[in-house]
C-alpha cells in the first residue's frame, strides 16, 4: 500500500474531491449564465468575477478542506453583502390575486354550498363514500376547491397522525399540507381540456391496480371533464363503475349536459350553486377587512352584482377595484371608481332618466343620455341600468317596499314610483326597454338606437293601457243620449237656419255596428265543421253533433249550446277534442241552460214534416181523398229503379 503511495501520490484518486473548491452558490450559477448569454453588466464593472475553473487544491489550505457530514442540513441563504458592507434587501414575494390567496381550505370557509357540505359530512359519518363524485355549477362557485377539499377530508390523519376521514380537516397533518400544496403524490390532477384522449384514460386505468403510496385513498380530480373524447369515456365506464375501493374519481365540470347519460349514472352529482349577491357582498366585506382596505358598501354590491354568482368574478373585480382604488383618498374602494371602472351607469342618472321619461322632457333625456356616454358608459349598459331599474320598482310594488335599497334617496324613488304607477304600466316599459336592449345590441350606431328607444318610451309611458281604454270607452257609450240622430238624406242640401245664414252641416251618424251571423248563417257553418269532423275520420263524434247539439251561440273558436230533452251524458269533452282535430284551433266549450237552435236531425224531422203537410194540403190530395176517403198516402224512400224512368211505378 505504500508502494501506491509512492506511485499515485499521497492521497487516494477518490479522494480528491475533497481538495476541490466549494460548488458554486445558486446566485452565482444565474450570475454566470446571464452573463454568457447577454454579457457582463456594465452598470455592475466592479463586481467579483466569478470563477469558472476550480481553484488548484495546493492553494486551499489544510483547515479549508470540507469533511463529509452526514445528513447535512441546507444552509440558510444570506442576503449578498456589497462592498460597502451593508446587507441588501431580501426580494419581495410575488403578489398572489385574492382569486388564489382566499381559496376555501375548509368546507367551513366554502360559502353558500350548505347543502353539499351537510350531504358530505354525513356520507362520512356513516361511512357511505361514494367512489365518484361530480360537482357542476357555473364558473367560479367552487367545483375545484371542493373536489381539493373532498380530497383532504377523505385522507386527513389529524395532528397525531391518528384521525380518520373527517368533514373538517386539521389542514396540518402533512397529506392536508401536501393536497393543498398540489404535490402530493396520491392526488393526481388532471385537466381534460388538454388530456382528451384514450391514451391518457389508458393511464389512468392502468394505475389505479397500484394502492396508495403514502394516502388513505389514491383520487384522481378530472376539470372540464367534459373535454374527453367519446372513445375516451367509454375506455373509463368499466373502470368508474367497479374500481378498486382505494380510488376514488372526483370530476368537475361546467357543462354538464355534455356528459354521457353512462357516466353520469355512475357518479354522485352535486349541483354547486350560484352564490347570491349578498352572501357575496359580505364575503367581500370580510376580504377587504383581512387585506386592511375600506371599502363602501354600494362598492362591495355593485361588484358582487357583476360577478354573477361567481366567487373567483367577483374576487377578480374586488382586486382591480382595489388597484383602481384613488391613492390620494387613503386607498378606499368608492362606490363612484367601482362604476367608473365597471363602465355602469350612474344610479342617480338612472333615476333621473325615468324621470325625464315619466315627465316627457325628452330634452333633459337627451342630455342625460348623452352626458353619460361622454363619460364612457356605453348605450346598452344605459339600457340595461334602467331595465333592472324598473325591474325593481315592480318588484317592490309587489314586496312592499324597496329592501335592497343601498341609500335612503334611492328607496325613496323606488317605493314612490312603485305607488304612483300602474302594475300595466311598469310592464309595459319594461317591455319597450327589453325591445330597445336588442336593437341597440344590433344597431350600426347604439348611441342613436338608445336614443330612440328612450323616446319612445317617453311618449308611450302615459297610454293608458288596453283594460283602461275599454273601460273608458265603455263609460262614454253609457253616458251617450239615447236619440238617434237625424240622418240627411242622400243629394239633400245642408242649408243654415233662417235667411240662409251660413251652412249648417248634419250630425255625424255613428257607423253601423257589424251585422249580426244570422240563425242561416250559423247553421251552415255548423253543418260545415260537422262535416270537417266525419271527414277527420270522427263518425261518432259527428253524429252526436248532429243529434245532441242546439247551438245557443257559435264564435270563431267558441261553442255554447244545450241538449235536447232526453239526452243527459256530458259531451263538452268529446266536442272540444273533435273541433279542435278538425279545425287546428283550441275550442272554448260550454253547455248552458238556454233553449238553442235545433239540432240538425230536429230540423230535418221537421223539413220532413213540413213537406208531408204540404203534400197532404196539395189539391190533387185533397180531390183524392175526397174521392177515395180511405186513400192513404204512403212515402217510398227506396232508390229509383233502373231505367224505370224518375219514379219506381212498380211499387
Amino acid at each position: 500500500m505504500d508502494d501506491s503511495r509512492d506511485m499515485f501520490g499521497d492521497t487516494p484518486p477518490w479522494d480528491d474531491k475533497e481538495e476541490e473548491a466549494p460548488a458554486p452558490t445558486q446566485a452565482e450559477l444565474e450570475q454566470a449564465g446571464q452573463a454568457s448569454m447577454f454579457g457582463e453588466p456594465e452598470s455592475a464593472p466592479d463586481a467579483a468575477p466569478v470563477a469558472s475553473t476550480p481553484a488548484p487544491a495546493e492553494a486551499k489550505p489544510e483547515a479549508a478542506v470540507s469533511k463529509p457530514v452526514a445528513n447535512p442540513e441546507p444552509a440558510k441563504a444570506e442576503p449578498a453583502k456589497p462592498e460597502s458592507g451593508k446587507p441588501t434587501a431580501a426580494p419581495a414575494q410575488p403578489y398572489r390575486v385574492l382569486a388564489r390567496k382566499y381559496r376555501p381550505q375548509t368546507f367551513a370557509e366554502l360559502i353558500g354550498q350548505e347543502a353539499m357540505v351537510q350531504t358530505l359530512a354525513n356520507a362520512i359519518k356513516r361511512d357511505r363514500l361514494a367512489h365518484a363524485f361530480l360537482m357542476t355549477g357555473v364558473r367560479g362557485v367552487g367545483k375545484t376547491s371542493t373536489a381539493r377539499l373532498i380530497a383532504k377530508a377523505l385522507n386527513c390523519i389529524g395532528p397525531d397522525g391518528q384521525g380518520g376521514p373527517t368533514i373538517d380537516p386539521c389542514g396540518q397533518c402533512e397529506p392536508c399540507l401536501a393536497i393543498a400544496e398540489g404535490r402530493h403524490i396520491d392526488v393526481i390532477e388532471m385537466d381534460a381540456a388538454s388530456h382528451t384522449g384514450v391514451d391518457d384514460v389508458r393511464e389512468i386505468i392502468e394505475a389505479v391496480r397500484y394502492a396508495a403510496v403514502s394516502a388513505r385513498y389514491k383520487i384522481y380530480i378530472i376539470d372540464e371533464v367534459h373535454m374527453l373524447s367519446r372513445n375516451a369515456f367509454n375506455a373509463l365506464l368499466k373502470t368508474l363503475e367497479e374500481p378498486p375501493a382505494h380510488v376514488k374519481f372526483l370530476f368537475a365540470t361546467t357543462e354538464v349536459d355534455k356528459l354521457p347519460v353512462t357516466v353520469l349514472s355512475r357518479c354522485q352529482r352535486f349541483d354547486l350553486r350560484r352564490i347570491p349577491a349578498p352572501m357575496l357582498a359580505a364575503h367581500f366585506a370580510r376580504v377587504c377587512g383581512l387585506e386592511g382596505v375600506e371599502a363602501e358598501d354600494e362598492a362591495l354590491a355593485m361588484v358582487a352584482a357583476a360577478a354573477e354568482g361567481s366567487v373567483r368574478d367577483g374576487l377578480s373585480i374586488l382586486d382591480q377595484a382595489i388597484a383602481h382604488a384613488d391613492l390620494d383618498g387613503e386607498g378606499q374602494v368608492l362606490a363612484e371608481k367601482v362604476r367608473d371602472m365597471l363602465g355602469l351607469s350612474d344610479k342617480s342618472v338612472q333615476r333621473g332618466l325615468v324621470t325625464a321619461i315619466l315627465d316627457g322632457k325628452g330634452g333633459e333625456l337627451l342630455e342625460l343620455v348623452a352626458r353619460q356616454f361622454s363619460l364612457g358608459v356605453e348605450p346598452i349598459a344605459i339600457m340595461r341600468g334602467l331595465m333592472t331599474l324598473v325591474h325593481r320598482i315592480a318588484v317592490a310594488q309587489v314586496a312592499g317596499g324597496a329592501h335592497d335599497a343601498h341609500s335612503a334617496e334611492e328607496r325613496e324613488a323606488i317605493e314612490g314610483w312603485a305607488k304612483s304607477l300602474k302594475a300595466g304600466q311598469v310592464h309595459r316599459i319594461w317591455q319597450l326597454l327589453l325591445k330597445g336592449h336588442e336593437e341597440v345590441k344590433s344597431a350600426p350606431d347604439p348611441l342613436v338606437a338608445a336614443q330612440m328607444a328612450l323616446l319612445r318610451i317617453l311618449h308611450a309611458s302615459d297610454m293608458p293601457d288596453p283594460g283602461s281604454l275599454v273601460k273608458k270607452l265603455e263609460e262614454l257609450a253609457a253616458r251617450a243620449p239615447a236619440a238617434a240622430p237625424v240622418p240627411v238624406a242622400p243629394g239633400a242640401p245642408e242649408t243654415g237656419g233662417a235667411g240662409g245664414e251660413g251652412m249648417a252641416q248634419a250630425a255625424p251618424v255613428p257607423a253601423a255596428p257589424a251585422p249580426a251571423p244570422s240563425v242561416e248563417m250559423i247553421a251552415r257553418r255548423w253543418e260545415e265543421l260537422i262535416d270537417d269532423v266525419e271527414h277527420m275520420g270522427e263518425l261518432s263524434s259527428a253524429n252526436t253533433m248532429r243529434m245532441q247539439v242546439r247551438v245557443v251561440e257559435l264564435g270563431a273558436s267558441l261553442l255554447r249550446f244545450s241538449q235536447p230533452p232526453g239526452f243527459s251524458e256530458d259531451i263538452t269533452g268529446i266536442l272540444r277534442a273533435c273541433l279542435t282535430k278538425a279545425t287546428g284551433e283550441r275550442w272554448e266549450v260550454y253547455k248552458v241552460g238556454e233553449q238553442g237552435a235545433p239540432t240538425l236531425v230536429e230540423q230535418a224531422e221537421a223539413k220532413k214534416n213540413a213537406e208531408s203537410d204540404a203534400v197532404n194540403r196539395h189539391p190533387l190530395i185533397l180531390a183524392t181523398k175526397a174521392a177515395f176517403p180511405q186513400a192513404e198516402v204512403i212515402e217510398d224512400d227506396r232508390p229509383i229503379a233502373v231505367g224505370g224512368g224518375g219514379r219506381n211505378w212498380r211499387h
